[in-house]
């Protein structure tokens, strides 16, 4: 089944795995490197998809703006090939198609993970995304870096 088309997708998912720019690769933080560590608890019966890729898709989703397991399931259905491949999903061996996952595989991952070992993870991405670089760009994990930007005038 090919990805569907979505006009309402982020502008900032065609960015995501976009080394292009100023930033050599070497540079960039991959946080599905962190998300290694995350110790696994699933059975290995029935595994669709690798729970690696499934982290860094909700994290990804998270970051464009998803604020539900709802929205995190709607931006990885709408996640075209290229960016499910990035995120370290696998395409069927028939097809050569990445089947996203459902929302609620997302919801049973996300209840099942270890939240200890995931917070360390994204600590990690984060102090290594941390030092500074040429051409890096800073990540605001508590919006505050945004208040009054819309608007000419600064805030009171």
């Amino acid at each position: 089944m090919p990805a569907r088309p979505s006009s309402r997708m982020p502008s900032c998912l065609r960015q995501l795995g976009d080394t292009s720019g100023p930033v050599p690769p070497e540079m960039v933080a991959d946080l599905r490197s962190h998300l290694t560590a995350v110790p696994d608890p699933r059975s290995r019966r029935g595994i669709r998809h690798p729970w690696t890729a499934l982290l860094t898709a909700a994290a990804a989703a998270v970051l464009a703006g998803a604020a539900s397991i709802t929205a995190i399931g709607e931006w990885v259905a709408d996640a075209p090939q290229r960016v499910l491949a990035l995120l370290g999903f696998r395409p069927d061996p028939l097809t050569g198609l990445i089947r996203p996952p459902h929302a609620t595989t997302i919801r049973l991952v996300l209840a099942a993970a270890d939240g200890d070992a995931l917070d360390r993870a994204i600590g990690g991405f984060l102090q290594e995304r941390r030092t500074s670089g040429p051409g890096r760009r800073v990540i605001a994990v508590d919006g505050k870096t945004l208040r009054g930007s819309r608007t000419a005038r600064p805030p009171p």
